[in-house]
C-alpha cells in the first residue's frame, strides 16, 4: 500500500472504527499477502456497531486473487472451530457487511480483510505440548469439516506436468533470472518422482478409496500459530476449503516434526494426539502425502511465474524469485518421506 497513513484513514472508515489518529505499519509478508498492523494513537470510541478491537488490528493485504465466497467459507469454519475451543482471530465484516473490502472505490484498489489483532510468539515446533495441540486441534477440525464436503482445489490434487515445466522453464531462461539453472536441474531430476505421489483424492464427485473428505483450514504450520497468554492462536485461514483429512494430517505431520530431517518422537506425538481426539484417517507410505508434494510443486510454479511476470510490482517479483530459492532447497524429499512413513506404523 502507498501512502500508509492515509490508507489507515480509509480502512479506519471503511469498518467503522470511529475517529482518531490512525497509522498502519507493515508487519509481515506471506505468499497470498501483506499483514499490517493498524493502530489508533490517539483513542476515541468508535460508533455504534464498529468492531472491538482496543487499539491495535490486522489488516491483511490481498496480492492475489480472493472472492467473498471463499473469506465466508473461512470465516464460517473459523466461528465452528472456535466453538470447539480452538482460538483465532476474529474476522470483522466493513461497513457493508462484506469480509472482503475493496479500498478506495477503484476496481484496482487494495483488497483487505481485517482481523482482531493477536499478541504472541512463533509456535515452538519441538515442544512437546504444542505438537499435543496441533494433533488435538487438527483432529477437532476434521470433526467440525466432516459436516460440509466438496472436491477440493486442484493446487492439493494435482501438479505440473512435463509439458507444462517445460514451457515455464523456457519462459524462466528467456528472462535471465539467476536461478533458471537451477529450475532447469530440477525439472529434469526431481520434479517427475515428487509428481508420481501426487492424485485426485475425489474423482467425479467420489473420494477415493480410503478417503475422508472434510472442510479444513488447509495451512496448519508453526508460522500460522502464535503462542499467548492464553495459549495457541491459529492464524491464516485464508485456505480454508475441502480436503482429504488424512493427506492433511500427513502434511502437518511432515512440517512440524522437521521435514527432511524429521524428529521420529514428535511425529509420533502428534499423531497420538490426533488419534487420541477422534482422527481416524492412517497413513501409509509416501503416497498418503500427495497433498504435500502437490502444494510444494504448485508453489514452485507460481513463485517462479510471479517472478516473471511484468504485471506485478518488483517487490513481488524479488519475493517470488526469493521463494523459488528458498523452495528448491527445501523440497520434501521422497525418501525422507517414506521413512517418516514407515516410522508412523506403530501409531497405528
Amino acid at each position: 500500500m502507498h501512502g500508509t497513513g492515509a490508507m489507515a484513514d480509509v480502512v479506519a472508515d471503511a469498518y467503522a472504527l470511529g475517529s482518531g489518529d490512525w497509522a498502519m505499519e507493515p508487519v509481515a509478508r506471506g505468499a497470498l499477502g501483506q499483514i499490517w498492523k493498524l493502530t489508533r494513537t490517539h483513542t476515541t470510541d468508535g460508533p455504534a456497531g464498529g468492531p472491538p478491537g482496543g487499539t491495535a488490528w490486522a489488516v491483511k493485504e490481498l496480492l492475489f486473487d480472493g472472492d467473498e465466497e471463499q473469506v465466508l467459507r473461512e470465516s464460517a469454519l473459523r466461528d465452528a472451530a472456535e466453538r470447539l475451543g480452538i482460538a483465532s482471530p476474529r474476522l470483522f465484516p466493513d461497513r457493508a457487511g462484506a469480509y472482503l473490502t475493496r479500498l478506495g472505490g477503484s476496481p484496482d484498489g487494495p483488497r483487505v480483510k481485517l482481523y482482531e489483532w493477536v499478541d504472541g510468539a512463533r509456535a515452538d515446533s519441538r515442544d512437546p505440548e504444542i505438537l499435543h495441540w496441533c494433533g488435538r486441534t487438527l483432529a477437532a477440525l476434521h470433526r467440525v469439516g466432516a459436516r460440509e464436503t466438496g472436491t477440493p482445489d486442484p493446487w492439493y490434487e494435482r501438479c505440473p506436468s512435463p509439458e507444462e515445466w517445460a514451457r515455464l522453464h523456457s519462459r524462466v531462461r528467456r528472462a535471465g533470472v539467476p536461478w533458471a539453472d537451477a529450475l532447469g536441474r530440477f525439472v529434469s531430476s526431481s520434479a517427475g518422482e515428487l509428481a508420481r505421489h501426487v492424485t485426485p483424492s475425489v474423482a467425479d464427485g467420489v473420494p477415493a478409496a480410503g478417503e475422508e473428505v472434510v472442510t479444513s483450514h488447509l495451512d496448519v504450520q508453526p508460522q500460522n500459530v502464535l503462542v499467548g497468554p492464553h495459549g495457541p492462536v491459529l492464524l491464516d485461514w485464508d485456505n480454508a476449503g475441502p480436503t482429504s483429512a488424512g493427506r492433511e494430517l500427513a502434511q502437518a505431520v511432515f512440517v512440524w516434526s522437521g521435514g527432511n530431517h524429521f524428529d521420529a518422537g514428535s511425529a509420533r506425538r502428534l499423531v497420538r494426539a490426533y488419534r487420541e481426539a477422534g482422527g481416524r484417517p492412517v497413513l501409509g507410505g509416501p503416497d498418503s502425502f500427495s497433498m504435500l508434494f502437490a502444494t510444494s510443486l504448485n508453489y514452485v510454479r507460481v513463485q517462479a511465474e510471479s517472478a516473471i511476470d511484468p504485471a506485478v510490482t518488483p517487490t513481488q517479483r524479488e519475493f517470488a524469485s526469493g521463494q523459488v530459492l528458498a523452495s528448491l532447497r527445501d523440497l520434501p524429499d521422497p525418501n525422507s518421506v517414506a521413512r517418516l512413513a514407515e516410522c508412523l506404523e506403530s501409531v497405528w
